[in-house]
């Protein structure tokens, strides 16, 4: 069954929303804490470990109420059942959209094409879990007989960016293999992590769905090359796994079929780091840190799925996003974790929200006439508060941004803690508040610098708390945001799990690469034609 079409600015909620941005859009969030003292208890979700505050927003009951009222306009819940029952509702490929059945628990039922897919799931994942207790056990040995202390993971876009990110932000869970992730095509990238390795100890897991990704095979064959400078043909079956559907081309690689991990057409790369693209975070950090994370998103899947929409984390992120985007016409939204461990997070989160909702077609094919998608930056606090906080805070640009934090640190350093603390709360409340004339006045700053030193506030955050950063809390989030990309695009009417816009480019660079060492010449721009002369006069 195919999603909903609705056109949103049909609706009578955007109709009503665009009436009432009229009349609230010059609202001071602060005089509406003033007027309802219970304003931040209700515009608070607490969930488990999670404590979501999204009371520093400029919404008033009725906004939130018309929000409510366009997300069952638009057929929402049909959506999200239609989703996780595996209806086809990825149309342009033909495909269901099923990440949320890799973290189902056994005993769940998902059927594609008549059959249900679970036990396959969970075959796989027992495959994991043995190949992971055997190479972090030293049990599986490399071809001199040594245990491995090194893993590669090649892949590019969701089958390096998700796994990269989660072993960055688990580093506290890490056993002792050292792990290394090359997706660049830059012959540098792979040649830097080329100098870290011994051939005789690392691990090779490469990750391509097709196994034809030309990032992923150039670098895939340059570590094998390097590997063959001191080892045989026979041995790249002790030290190259695969991650793919292409069976025949990974046989041909010299990897053993037993060492092939499956993949789904069910699964969009951006959102497969809960499939065996995920094996390099369960070698990383352990089976049983791996399996933690999936049950942590399973958990927000559940809460996504029943949960009444107005207490609904994933829905109210998503109904607020698109209040500032198609009303405040705020193009970019800010994450800012308060981790360190977190400083992947965003750049994560960029290729899943900007791959999936940056459409402008909707879902009947017409052009559509108002704002989809957001751009999605950020780093984390408090190294952020001193880069670009300044144009949150002072610059022309209306900017929300999402503060995520936790109340435990990982090792215990309190003083650490609270001051980082301190930071995450004072800049949303700064965020908030601003600071008026009078109050830099009375600091005694001299006349002629007071409107330099004024903020006007009234910026909106939504602040995140979590108790602890770990697998299961991490698994959380990150199916937070992948629901909240998925009510988005319910309700902007598009398509958010094809990407065709990547592919443009790289058939045209397939073009102009067999141009580099011919005298062929294909029609070109002006500008590309110099450029192409230039490269090759000069390389």
């Amino acid at each position: 069954m195919a999603l909903p079409s609705i056109n949103p600015t049909t609706t009578n909620s955007w109709k009503k929303l665009e009436a009432h941005f009229k009349e609230v859009q010059h609202l001071k969030m602060k005089d509406l804490f003033v007027k309802d003292d219970g304003r931040a208890d209700k515009f608070t979700i607490s969930w488990e470990d999670f404590y979501v505050d999204f009371s520093k927003n400029r919404i008033t009951d009725a906004t939130f109420q018309y929000l409510l009222e366009l997300a069952d306009e638009v057929n929402l819940k049909e959506a999200i059942a239609q989703q996780f029952s595996g209806d086809i509702i990825n149309e342009t490929e033909g495909r269901a959209v099923l990440h949320t059945a890799l973290r189902a628990p056994k005993s769940a039922t998902v059927t594609v094409d008549g059959q249900n897919i679970i036990p396959e799931i969970h075959r796989v994942k027992e495959k994991i879990e043995g190949f992971t207790h055997e190479i972090v056990s030293g049990k599986r040995k490399g071809y001199t007989g040594k245990a491995f202390t090194h893993v590669v993971n090649i892949g590019i876009g969701g089958s390096d960016l998700g796994p990269a990110m989660v072993v960055d932000a688990l580093q506290y869970y890490k056993n002792h293999l050292t792990t290394y992730f090359v997706s660049n095509v830059d012959g540098d990238h792979v040649n830097e992590v080329i100098k870290n390795l011994d051939p005789e100890t690392t691990l090779f897991v490469v990750v391509s769905k097709t196994f034809t990704t030309q990032e992923t095979l150039s670098n895939a064959n340059t570590l094998k090359s390097w590997f063959l400078e001191t080892a045989t043909e026979a041995d790249i079956a002790k030290h190259f796994v695969a991650v793919s559907t292409n069976l025949e081309s990974v046989k041909n690689f010299g990897i053993d079929p037993n060492n092939i991990f499956p993949m789904w057409d069910w699964v969009g790369g951006r959102f497969s780091l809960w499939s065996a693209v995920g094996l390099t975070i369960s070698l990383a950090v352990g089976y049983a840190n791996y399996a933690q994370l999936l049950e942590g998103a399973h958990s927000m899947d559940v809460h996504f799925k029943n949960e009444d929409f107005k207490s609904n984390i994933p829905v109210v992120l998503a109904l607020i996003s698109v209040w500032y985007n198609n009303f405040f016409e705020a193009e970019s939204e800010a994450v800012i974790p308060y981790s360190q461990y977190l400083n992947q997070f965003a750049t994560y989160l960029q290729q899943g929200i900007m791959e999936s909702n940056g459409k402008s077609i909707d879902r009947n094919g017409a052009p559509i006439d108002y704002q989809t998608g957001t751009l999605i930056w950020g780093e984390p606090g408090t190294n952020s508060q001193h880069a670009f906080f300044q144009l949150i805070h002072q610059g022309t640009k209306l900017i929300p941004a999402d503060f995520i934090g936790f109340t435990k640190a990982l090792h215990g350093n309190q003083d650490h803690q609270d001051k980082l603390m301190s930071n995450f709360l004072a800049q949303t409340e700064a965020l908030l508040n601003g600071k008026t004339k009078e109050a830099v006045s009375a600091e005694g700053t001299k006349a002629s610098i007071i409107p330099f030193k004024v903020f006007e506030g009234n910026k909106p955050t939504n602040t995140i708390f979590i108790d602890k950063l770990s697998p299961k809390s991490l698994g959380k989030l990150i199916a937070m945001y992948e629901h909240k990309i998925f009510v988005q695009g319910v309700i902007w009417n598009i398509f958010s799990y094809d990407q065709f816009g990547v592919e443009l480019g790289k058939q045209l660079a397939n073009k102009i690469l067999k141009e580099f060492n011919t005298d062929a010449v294909n029609e070109h721009d002006g500008s590309t034609q110099n450029l192409l002369k230039h490269y090759k006069a000069r390389k």
